[in-house]
């Protein structure tokens, strides 16, 4: 059988890449040593989550109690809970997608409104009358009214 001149190149190439993963192989066989001592293996996380290979001081250590710790949505506190009626202008309302949005006019916030919240419609620059209500994702505005 003869054989091409690509075919010889491919196959010179393949043994040449073969050689270079086995030199590499015997390289890192001989910088690797097997007797490390397990405690150079070890990593630490400081106070502010870096890695590092130095123990953390443990006159630094603070202790945490498990209750204390809050994942996702916070505790309902109803001290925090503020139902007092406020005023504020529809700064902007889609009524396709049937929610908007009022500022506040005590604390200059944006608070969310939803179309079932409203007692009558509403549109954008108008003065309304307003609780707070806090939801999943922050203020929400409840028995919105207009003011005349």
């Amino acid at each position: 059988m003869a054989e091409t001149w690509n075919k010889k190149e491919r196959e010179k190439k393949k043994k040449q890449k073969k050689k270079e993963k086995a030199e590499k192989k015997q390289e890192q066989r001989e910088n690797t040593s097997k007797g490390e001592n397990p405690a150079s293996m070890i990593a630490y996380v400081d106070e502010y989550g870096n890695l590092s290979d130095t123990p953390p001081d443990p006159r630094k250590r603070i202790n945490i109690k498990a209750s204390d710790i809050e994942i996702s949505v916070p505790k309902y506190d109803p001290a925090n809970d503020v139902a007092s009626s406020r005023t504020g202008i529809i700064s902007f309302f889609n009524h396709d997608k049937g929610f908007g949005f009022i500022k506040d006019l005590q604390t200059q916030e944006s608070v969310f409104v939803h179309i079932n919240a409203l007692s009558e419609t509403v549109a954008e620059n108008n003065k309304v009358s307003f609780e707070i209500e806090m939801g999943p994702r922050g203020a929400n505005a409840i028995n919105v009214k207009l003011v005349k």
